[in-house]
Formats: structure tokens, sequence, C-alpha cells
């Protein structure tokens, strides 16, 4: 830091010097007053410019266009779907079949419509999704939401009678775990009373509860410790391979797993950082780090596999389904039946490749798929069948999803997405920006083919950088119809800390290392003026969550290299996130600013703690949701007074639902973007 930098960190450490006592008001209590009336005046602001109504109404035709894809999920015959657009503004939960599902216009059933359920019930119910019991039962828990936040309200479902199970299994509001052991019988973790959940606010005592009994008879399988992050459990229904397991998870990315088994609890032997699963009796074990196992060392990033029996025996005969090289990374793994299949990243591009377990021996076929742009793959039932469905997109062609068959390349086009903009005057490229340590760090450019590299292009860079998330091209009709449409440029940075190039690319940018990932941010900024299709004048950057800290972070380090800020539902007081909600359970990835060794290296980047007074910012639209119950809205609260309070220009807009997606239907959402890029288009073009 510089010297004026200095005093002025010191100046915000001592609450002395916070006339508005924002800065130990954790929950930014104290700058309700100031936020409220800068979110009305911020929302009128913007409502009002001439181009704001039309974009609105464009975008909610977007959103609730019924030709998009209805994404379905397979349980006993029926293809599920929940479904939102203009006549249901909270959804639709219904089904077909797979006959119906390859029509245009498939014919529906309605299992649940959550319209008709939150006006009869008076709430403000928002879905959160159901767990089925397998293989082929006709129960399931049902997961509402009151307002979209993370905690929920759990009702036992019958998805013959398609109504709710009178005296069935019923969890009041929490942030809880439940898995079916049986027909008869659950895990559920879930807040029991005091002491039960842990720092971080999940569940930490996992209980095995039988039907008809009371909850608080429930006997407890596993409890947690206070500190860890959760604890949760889980049945494998495999037909043959039964297994119960139990989660010790004791921090974002430490974990300890159990075998449960006559009552009692088996140690799973694994690295603690390493992810773990079955595939019908072959133990899985995801490599986080490199792990001496007999007598070899497999590197961090690779995929292991053997029987499950002879591994809890003490053999170590481990066969890599995957090994990362500096290019590649695992992306995915879904279990069909008969077969795993991986998706790997090649230089932030997808392939796929299956894998069929034969006499004990894993066979390996590279699948026939789309060479650029992203795939996923989604088995269609884990236990029944060997189909699942691939996913194929791209910037500039429209989703499409097929049902594809383990053993071949043949498959059958289901539904496709239409197109929301014209993609014919765009291209899309893929550069390298060299960041402060000499890493290269890639970037899309999703621009007009005929663009003059004359640094006046309006330029939107977007950015994540963390919890190992892989940002990979996708189609978007918002970011087409709102931003390409209008002439703006949208970059794509793959930033360290996230999983590009896997856990390496992620650990890079851990704890006292945060700064690597903002480097390489601001490295891909300037990447962009340099080549000249952009200059700060029309230069803005946008991030949510973990990427609300990333573009914070870019605001108060580098502010001369952008005209304007998109800052959605943040991360900012980097001294006290983990009092919030669930950020106890983000120290493994950010560190415990309790310890004065990590804050010193917190506090050089916690964006709250270096804005001042004495430069000059670009301007800054703070968006948040006071039903955010995972990243709380007082650190966009406090940011916002805090900068308003030093005279720096910036708007506000809080959502009152929509918990950390900051909307909770198609109207809010249709709002909260033409707002974000009514503000975007007005500072950059």
């Amino acid at each position: 830091m510089h010297d004026q930098e200095h005093k002025d960190h010191a100046a915000l450490a001592d609450p002395g010097q916070d006339p508005h006592g924002w800065l130990e008001d954790i929950a930014g209590e104290q700058a309700l007053d100031w936020v409220r009336e800068r979110n009305g005046a911020s929302e009128a602001e913007l409502t009002a410019r001439a181009g704001y109504a039309p974009l609105r109404a464009r975008l909610k035709t977007i959103l609730d266009a019924k030709e998009r894809i209805p994404w379905v999920g397979y349980h006993a015959g029926f293809y599920y779907n929940f479904w939102r657009d203009a006549e249901h503004e909270r959804g639709l939960w219904r089904r077909t079949t797979l006959d119906e599902y390859r029509k245009p216009e498939p014919a529906w059933e309605t299992v649940l419509d959550l319209d008709a359920l939150a006006r009869a019930e008076n709430e403000n119910w928002v879905w959160a999704g159901s767990v089925k019991l397998k293989p082929r039962g006709d129960r399931c828990l049902v997961s509402l939401s009151r307002g979209g936040g993370d905690a929920h309200v759990v009702r036992e479902f019958d998805l013959a009678g398609k109504s709710f199970v009178a005296d069935g299994f019923v969890l009041p509001e929490a942030k809880s775990s439940v898995g079916w052991i049986d027909a008869d019988t659950l895990f559920v973790a879930t807040d029991f009373g005091p002491e039960s959940m842990t720092s971080s606010g999940y569940p930490r005592i996992v209980k095995e509860w039988k039907r008809g009994t009371p909850l608080e008879e429930a006997a407890t399988v596993y409890e947690a410790l206070p500190d860890d992050l959760s604890a949760s459990a889980w049945k494998d229904f495999a037909p043959g391979f039964e297994r119960q397991f139990v989660n010790r998870q004791i921090d974002f990315y430490s974990s300890e797993l159990f075998l449960r088994e006559e009552g009692r609890l088996v140690p799973i032997p694994k690295p603690l950082d390493a992810n773990a699963f079955t595939v019908r009796g072959e133990i899985v074990i995801e490599l986080r780090s490199d792990w001496d196992a007999g007598d070899r060392t497999w590197p961090q990033g690779a995929l292991l596999a053997m029987d499950f029996a002879r591994y809890m025996a003490g053999e170590t005969a481990f066969e890599a389904l995957f090994l990362p090289t500096p290019t590649t990374s695992l992306d995915g793994v879904a279990a069909t039946r008969n077969a795993v299949l991986l998706t790997i990243l090649d230089n932030v591009k997808n392939r796929v490749v299956e894998l069929r377990n034969e006499n004990g021996r894993w066979i390996r076929r590279d699948v026939d798929a789309p060479k650029m742009g992203a795939l996923e793959v989604d088995s269609v039932d884990e236990i029944e069948s060997d189909d699942y469905f691939l996913t194929v997109t791209d910037f500039l062609t429209p989703t499409s999803t097929y049902l594809a068959h383990v053993g071949n390349d043949r498959r059958e086009l289901l539904k496709s997405m239409p197109a929301f903009f014209d993609a014919s005057p765009y291209t899309v490229n893929q550069f390298a920006a060299k960041s402060a340590d000499g890493t290269y760090v890639p970037y899309f450019v999703v621009m007009r083919k005929d663009v003059e590299w004359n640094g006046g292009n309006p330029t939107l860079l977007y950015g994540y950088g963390g919890f190992e998330v892989s940002l990979k091209p996708f189609y978007s009709g918002i970011t087409g119809e709102a931003w390409l449409a209008q002439g703006g440029a949208y970059v794509l940075a793959n930033i360290r800390g996230g999983g590009e190039f896997g856990p390496r690319w992620h650990q890079a940018a851990l704890k006292e290392q945060r700064q690597k990932a903002f480097d390489d941010f601001l490295a891909v900024a300037q990447d962009l003026i340099r080549r000249r299709l952009t200059s700060p004048r029309h230069l803005g950057i946008m991030g949510g969550s973990n990427g609300g800290l990333l573009v914070g972070a870019a605001l108060t380090q580098r502010p001369e290299l952008f005209n304007a800020v998109v800052c959605q539902v943040p991360l900012l007081d980097m001294r006290r996130y983990h009092q919030l909600l669930a950020g106890a359970s983000w120290m493994g990835e950010y560190g415990d600013p309790d310890d004065p060794a990590q804050w010193a290296a917190i506090g050089k980047y916690s964006p709250y703690h270096n804005v001042s007074p004495g430069k000059q910012y670009p301007r800054v639209l703070f968006t948040t949701s006071t039903r955010d119950d995972r990243v709380h809205p007082g650190h966009a609260r406090k940011m916002a007074a805090l900068m308003g309070a030093q005279g720096h220009d910036v708007l506000y807009w809080e959502n009152t639902e929509g918990g950390h997606a900051g909307a909770a239907n198609n109207e809010q959402t249709a709002t909260m973007y033409a707002l974000t890029y009514t503000f975007l288009l007005q500072q950059l073009k």
C-alpha cells in the first residue's frame, strides 16, 4: 500500500474514527435508513431512462418464453420439470412421459401448483427442490423456501395422489438435509434446538427418524463438532450394493466419510480433502492434493477407483479413471447403470469420456461430441438406465439437450432453445493475459465480427475466481439482448481461484494467496485495454457473491481502469464475514480474520476497509436481497452507505425477496437485469 492508503486503512480500523457507526454494525442495520432512501432513488433514476421500459419488457418476454427448454429429471417412469412463466409466477411442478417429452408441445400433468399453494396458505413460497424415494417409490420430500432463502420447510408429498401426505414427515423452516432410508425412515439433519447447528449455521447432528414418531424421539446417528461446517447422511440405493453413508464436513474442502452398518460407523480411509463416492460396488476418489497410496503417489486432480470391499480391507490397487495434464481438469462425473461418464475441461473447452467396468477393468471410450463450447452430462437414472442427457451450449449457439446412450455415439435431439438474439454479427475469441506473477490467464471475448480495435467499445468483464468454480461458455438471451445487441462486447475471465485447470488453479488463490485472483482479473482488464478493444471510459465489471468480492477488490485497487461496477449479493466486509450467516463456512476459502497473521493478508484487500474518501471511483451499482440468508445484505448496505458518506456516486437496489439469487420470480428477475444493464449502458456507451 501507499502511505495514504495505510492512513485510510488505519482510520477505518479505529471505530472511534467511524462517525456513522457502520464499521462495527455487522449486519448493516444502522445503514438501513441511508440505503432505503438510496434504494428508491436508484430505482427511480434507472427506470426513468428511455431505454429501461422496452428493455425490461424484452427481458420479461425472454424469461417467460414457452419455447425455453423444460429441463427434466427422471423418476419411476415420469420426467419431472419445474416451470415458471407469465401465467405461473411461482411455478408449476409437472411431469410427462418420454414419448410426450419428445414432442414439440408435450402434454404435461400438473403435480403441484406453487401459485395456488402460496395463495391458499398465504405464503410467498419459492420452489427449493424435492428428494424422491428410490428406486420407484411414490413418495418424495418437497422443500419450500419463504422468499427464496436457503432455509426451507420440508413436507412429505404423495406423487401418486399429487398431494401432501396427511400426518406425513414435516420439518419446520431451517437449513436442513434430508434423505430416504426406506419408505418409513429418514436421515434428518436440521435445527433440533440449542447447540444443534454449527457456527456456520448448518446442521451438525444427523438422526434417524421413524414414521409416526415425534422428531424429538429420532435416534442420533452422528454429531459433528460445533466448529465443523455440517453433517449429513444418505443411502446408496443401487440394487445389490445398498449402503448407508454419513459425512462430516469439517470445512469447505475437508471431510470425513463413514460407512454405517449394523448401527455403527466405520471410517472410510481417504485424504481429508478428497471427495469419495460409490458406483455399484466401486469406491471412486477425487483428489485435491497429491496422495501416497501404497507404493504410488497419485497427483492432485486425479480420479481413482477400485472395488469398495477390497479397499475397506486395506488394499490400494487403484485404477486411474482420470489423470490431469497442465491444460486439462475434471469438470464433472456422472454415473449410469453400467458406466461412468467424465466431463473434462481442456483449455476451458469440454469433452466427454465414457468408462465401463468389464470384468474388473475399466474400458474407456471418447464420446464423439462437439469440440467447442460447454458440455454437461446428466444420467437419466443411475440405477435403472444407461441413457444420459447431453447438453451442448456456447455463447452464440442456443442450448440443446440430447438423449444419448452408453456404448455408442447415437443421440436424439430432444429440445433446443430458440435463438433469443441474432448471433450472426458476433464472433467468439479466446485470448490470454499475463498476470502479475507471469501466469497466463485465459479469457473469452464475445464481440461483433466487424469490431474496430479503437478503444471505444463498451465492454463488460465478468469474473468469479473462487471455490473451484469453472466459468464456461454459455448461451444467454439476457446477455445477448441486453448487452450484445446494444453494441457491447462481453468478456468471461477464467482467473485463478476457479476450477478451470483443476485444484492447482483453485489453490493458487486460496486464503493468503487471494490477491492472485484479483491480479488475474486486473490483468485481463489491462489486456483488453492494451489490445484496444476498449478503454477505461468504456470498460465495466460485474460479479456476484464471491464475484462481488472480486469486483469490490478491483474497484478499490485499480479504480482508474473502469467506468462502471456492478456488485451483486457481495462479500465486502472481510473482517466480519465469518460472523454473518453462512460466512464461517468459507474460512477454508478466505482464512480466519480473527487470526492476526491471516488478517494481515485479508485486510489488504477487504473492499470495505480499503475504500477511501480521497480517491476517485467509477460509479457502482450494488444489488442484494433482504432474504439472502447466505451472504448477508449487510455487506452491500454498509459498503454503499460508507461510499455515499465519503461522497462517492453509488446506486443501490435491494430486492425484498429472492435469497442469494437476488430475485424470486421472472418479474423480479426482469427488473433486476433491466436495472443492471440500463446502468451499464448509461455508463459505458
